[in-house]
């Protein structure tokens, strides 16, 4: 019986492509760089497995080749996916949850250190050649410990950043649409409205997930809430934030460090980013393990593989 055809978008690590062409015929990608004839390459597959930078909307969707019956996604974000738009046409759509939260909470957790720290700045003085030594006030930056951390999205990695964050003393609160039970909770306060959650958080990480209900999240209003000379990180998703706003409120002193691993129409992010010495940027780097993508494409094939079999797998999503 012959294999499914799987047209795989990108290239995907070592391991992954191996466990594809033994669960497939795989049409493998030797490109990192996304593809802009996406349908034509899919014509004859029975799925495909994209990644988070391929985008999937409702006119590619309606595009795609009649034998295409799953989209697996290389991430556990499907924002990329009209999902609507597949489920119209048949179409099933899994993902990766679990196996990267403990990773993109450490890249959270990154995040608040370098931009509190002026981690970014340091480094730069130093590769620059024009370090002349320790001095008494050089890059003076803002402790982490015993701040009150505010996370915005309290599921599996914002609850992993706030097992981290106790680590360090941080006073963990939380807002969400529904609070969680207290064995998921551990002691984490939460806010059911902005005006009792912003003007707390010393620290806010964003972690909600991507999609017109949380577009632009962070905006002037809700930036203007928050305490002075906080510090606002993003491992999320670009779209959580309102990029003139933020960039606005770090000119004038109002946030005082950003650290941002995502970001609005990445790779092209807002070139005043690159303007800011108070901003820490990383290229989008929450998963970036050996181990945790690995695990991720075990994940998404065992799912396109369930489906094909007419199986419902837990990492379904619609």
């Amino acid at each position: 019986m012959p294999k499914p055809v799987l047209f795989v978008t990108r290239r995907l690590p070592a391991s992954v492509e191996v466990l594809a062409a033994h669960a497939f015929d795989a049409r493998l990608s030797p490109s990192d760089v996304p593809i802009t004839d996406l349908v034509v390459r899919a014509e004859g597959a029975d799925a495909i497995l994209c990644c988070p930078g391929d985008v999937l909307d409702a006119k590619a969707i309606g595009a795609l080749p009649d034998s295409i019956s799953v989209i697996g996604t290389f991430s556990v974000g499907f924002d990329h996916i009209d999902v609507t738009a597949a489920t119209a046409r048949g179409i099933k759509v899994c993902n990766t949850p679990d196996v990267l939260s403990v990773a993109t909470a450490e890249c959270a957790m990154l995040l608040v250190l370098a931009a509190s720290r002026r981690a970014g700045e340091g480094e730069r003085l130093v590769r620059s050649g024009t370090w002349a030594g320790w001095a008494p006030t050089q890059l003076l930056g803002t402790g982490v410990s015993g701040r009150r951390l505010g996370i915005f999205g309290m599921g599996r990695i914002g609850r992993e950043i706030a097992r981290m964050a106790r680590g360090f003393g941080m006073e963990i609160h939380y807002r969400d649409m529904n609070r969680l039970p207290p064995d998921l909770e551990q002691g984490a306060i939460f806010h059911d409205t902005d005006a009792s959650f912003l003007p707390i958080c010393q620290v806010l990480s964003l972690n909600a997930p991507g999609g017109d209900g949380t577009r632009h999240w962070l905006s002037a209003e809700r930036i203007s809430q928050l305490p002075p000379g906080a510090v606002v990180v993003n491992a999320a998703r670009g779209t959580l934030v309102d990029d003139a706003a933020l960039i606005a409120a770090l000119r004038s002193g109002q946030i005082a460090a950003a650290g941002l691993d995502v970001y609005n129409n990445e790779p092209h992010l807002n070139s005043e980013y690159l303007t800011l010495e108070n901003v820490f940027l990383l290229p989008h780097l929450g998963s970036a393990t050996t181990e945790t993508r690995d695990a991720m494409g075990r994940v998404v094939l065992s799912g396109i593989g369930a489906i094909l079999a007419g199986q419902a797998p837990s990492n379904l999503v619609a």
